[in-house]
């Protein structure tokens, strides 16, 4: 078993700790200085040695990352009232969520520093510790968000406020057909008509009467 020191293609990383042949071993990896014999001594400088290149490694990213971010312009937008008051507040949160969007880059709220909440429109230098001596500088610009225009309530039309009327009309014609789906009330009328007929024959009895009357003078001329 050996500690690698360096990069070996295909067979381990540096600070792997790896069973190898024993010749493989000791004819090659230990004399080019490859490896060394997995001993405790050794296996604690592997640790140490791999704490060192991981750290190496994070600091080169952070260094990475300090330079995309240093002089940064961003933006937010809030409501503010008299004075530029906002009515809330811009905390760490917010800036950072912001930075997500523009950079695409995750930066944890923790890291940025901010004594206290901005609660005011401006223009303000924030600092953004991702190590300790890595902390770079972006600008941040509030800006009052824009107040949406005040819709005009147009008056409704006649026809809209009284949608009731206009349903009534239909109730009528239902009366309607219902009083001529009526077959006794049709035959009202037809009984009406007959009385005049009966009038007639009055009328004619008492012409025969006036007839008589007239006939009756001859009687006295014969006596």
């Amino acid at each position: 078993k050996v500690v690698f020191l360096q990069d070996v293609p295909n067979v381990a990383r540096a600070g792997e700790i790896k069973e190898v042949a024993a010749g493989y071993g000791r004819n090659f990896l230990i004399p080019q200085k490859l490896a060394l014999l997995a001993t405790p001594e050794a296996i604690s400088q592997a640790e140490t040695r791999d704490k060192k290149i991981e750290e190496v490694r994070l600091n080169a990213e952070l260094i990475e990352l300090a330079r995309q971010l240093e002089g940064k312009e961003v933006s937010l937008k809030a409501h503010a009232g008299a004075k530029d008051r906002l009515y809330g507040s811009i905390t760490s949160a917010d800036i950072a969520s912001e930075l997500n969007n523009a950079t695409g880059l995750i930066i944890d709220k923790r890291k940025i520093e901010l004594d206290e909440p901005i609660r005011q429109l401006g223009s303000y230098e924030v600092a953004i510790r991702l190590a300790k001596d890595i902390i770079p500088k972006v600008r941040l610009t509030v800006t009052e968000e824009e107040k949406p225009p005040k819709k005009e309530k147009k008056p409704l039309k006649k026809e809209e406020t009284t949608p009731k009327k206009e349903k009534k009309p239909p109730k009528k014609k239902e009366t309607a057909l219902k009083k001529e789906s009526a077959p006794k009330k049709e035959k009202k009328p037809a009984k009406k008509a007959e009385k005049p007929a009966k009038k007639k024959e009055t009328t004619t009895k008492e012409e025969a009467k006036a007839t008589k009357k007239a006939k009756t003078p001859k009687k006295e001329e014969t006596t």
